[in-house]
Parts: structure tokens; sequence; C-alpha cells
């Protein structure tokens, strides 16, 4: 059985859920919630990565508070923030003497919009963050091993992760079908609304659905968790020659898999900060085979 589940993931969900009830949660409800937490992390099997687990917590909030957390807006918010930087961007992207590379870069940076993992997206940050993007580190070995797999793969899945950076994937795809034409390439969205994830809606709001084949995962977790995919979801991903999953969350739940995919994130937790002995806020582009 692979091990996704580790320690400091437990003590995480226990630190944003725990008291994640209503201020007029009686102690009898508030006490039932603590124990049902503490029971499903208790028994959640190891080779369940953290965001199934979130997914599990939400649906007992759910039943026993009514409460879901909206984040519509925020996303609606942030995808017309990375829209208006777009055109600059992708001027940027086309300029670089790597322009596959920038690409990757800027797909890094922009998985900082992450209401999961942060407790705040700070928008000046951001900008930092996207004004310094040729300072990121792209690893030589693995983007070459990435350039050779796409130059031979006839079809790609792009799993996307967070609303906002969606629009840098659309522009890393958009670099993907210049310089390899003849690969077809299907990105995939969440199946369902999670935290400030991406969802169809998203994918049409950016522009994503009018230049490739979009299909949701037919899940609403946090992440791609094989077994809890759309027949249609799971067929695409098992015929695919090469998947790129962007975000930490799908690095989490799909990791160690053994199927040819290359993971594109930012280590936002010490946890991923320490497995790749790199500072807080690095880049990662690595391969699932590589781990």
């Amino acid at each position: 059985m692979t091990q996704r589940l580790r320690p400091e993931c437990i003590t995480c969900l226990l630190k944003q859920n725990l008291e994640a009830f209503p201020e007029n949660a009686t102690t009898d409800m508030k006490l039932e919630y603590m124990q049902r937490v503490l029971k499903l992390l208790a028994e959640a099997p190891k080779d369940f990565g953290a965001p199934v687990l979130v997914r599990n917590i939400n649906d007992i909030q759910k039943e026993m508070f009514g409460f879901e957390k909206d984040f519509s807006e925020i996303k609606r918010y942030f995808n017309q923030v990375m829209l208006e930087k777009e055109a600059e961007i992708a001027e940027n992207i086309q300029g670089a003497q790597k322009p596959l590379e920038r690409a990757i870069q800027y797909t890094m940076v922009g998985n900082y919009i992450d209401f999961g993992t942060m407790n705040n997206v700070n928008e000046n940050q951001l900008d930092t963050l996207l004004n310094e993007v040729e300072g990121y580190r792209v690893n030589s070995t693995e983007y070459a091993a990435l350039k050779e797999d796409l130059t031979s793969a006839q079809s790609i899945v792009y799993i996307t992760d967070n609303c906002g950076e969606i629009v840098l994937d659309k522009l890393f795809i958009k670099e993907i079908q210049r310089q390899f034409p003849k690969v077809k390439v299907t990105a995939l969205v969440r199946g369902g609304a999670v935290l400030n994830d991406a969802t169809m809606e998203d994918a049409v709001q950016v522009g994503l659905t009018g230049m490739t084949k979009v299909i949701g995962s037919g899940s609403n977790i946090a992440g791609t968790c094989l077994e809890m995919l759309s027949e249609e979801a799971r067929q695409e991903i098992e015929r695919a020659d090469v998947i790129l999953a962007k975000g930490q969350a799908n690095f989490e739940t799909l990791r160690m898999c053994g199927m040819n995919i290359y993971y594109i994130f930012m280590c936002k937790c010490e946890m991923f900060a320490r497995e790749f002995q790199v500072p807080k806020f690095t880049g990662i582009l690595v391969n699932d085979r590589h781990l």
C-alpha cells in the first residue's frame, strides 16, 4: 500500500478543522462534531491523501451544521485578476529564450493562489512573485525529460488546480500546442465545487474551453484520487502518454502511482519544503517515476 498520509497532515487538519463549527452550536453538537472528526482522522487509511480527508470533514460540517464556505466570488475575482495580466504574461513567455520553461515558471508561481493551504492570498505578494518569475528554478533534468516526452506524445492530460492560476495553465497549454502541434491536450478540472479549485465554470470564464477539450473529474475532492474519478476522466488519464498535474493536492493524491506524471507546484507547507530540501515557496517540477 502506498502511504500518502503523513503525521504533519493530521496535525494540520486538526488545527484547521477541530473547532470549525458555528458560534451558536450547542455544547453537545460541538462535542459530537469534534469526536467525529477525531474518529475520521484516527481511522483514515494510510493511502489517503489529505485532500480526501478534507472532503470527508466538510461532509460532516454540512451534515451537522448545514454550512459550506462559498468561494465562487473569490474564484471569479482572481480569474479576472489574472485575465487582466494575461496579455503581458503571454508576451513575456514568447519573448523568453526558452518559452516553454518560462510558461512552467509562471504556472509554479500561479500555484500561490490557494485558499486551502494558505490562510490568506496576498495580491501584493502575488505581483512580487510574478515579477520575479525568472528567478524560479526549473529542474533541468526533469525539464529535459518532459520535453522529450512531449516530443513523442500523442495525448496529454493537464490536471488543473486553482482559480486564477488556471489562466497560467491556459498559457502553458497554449505553448505546448504551439511547440508540439500534433499532441492532443485534454484539461481536467474538478467535478464539483471545493475550496477555490478550478471547475468547468472557471474554465469557461478564462477561455480554456475555447482552446482545448476540458472535462470534469467527476469528484469534488481538492486533488485527483484515481478510484474516485468518473469513468471518462479515468480513461483519459490512463490513455495519456503524459500527465501534467498542477498543485500540492494533486501531488498528495497521485504521488507514487507509477504513471508518467509531471507534478508542477509551489511548496507552500514546511513538510514538502523539507521533503524536497528547498525553502518554502520554491517551485517544483518532478516526475512521479523519479520520486
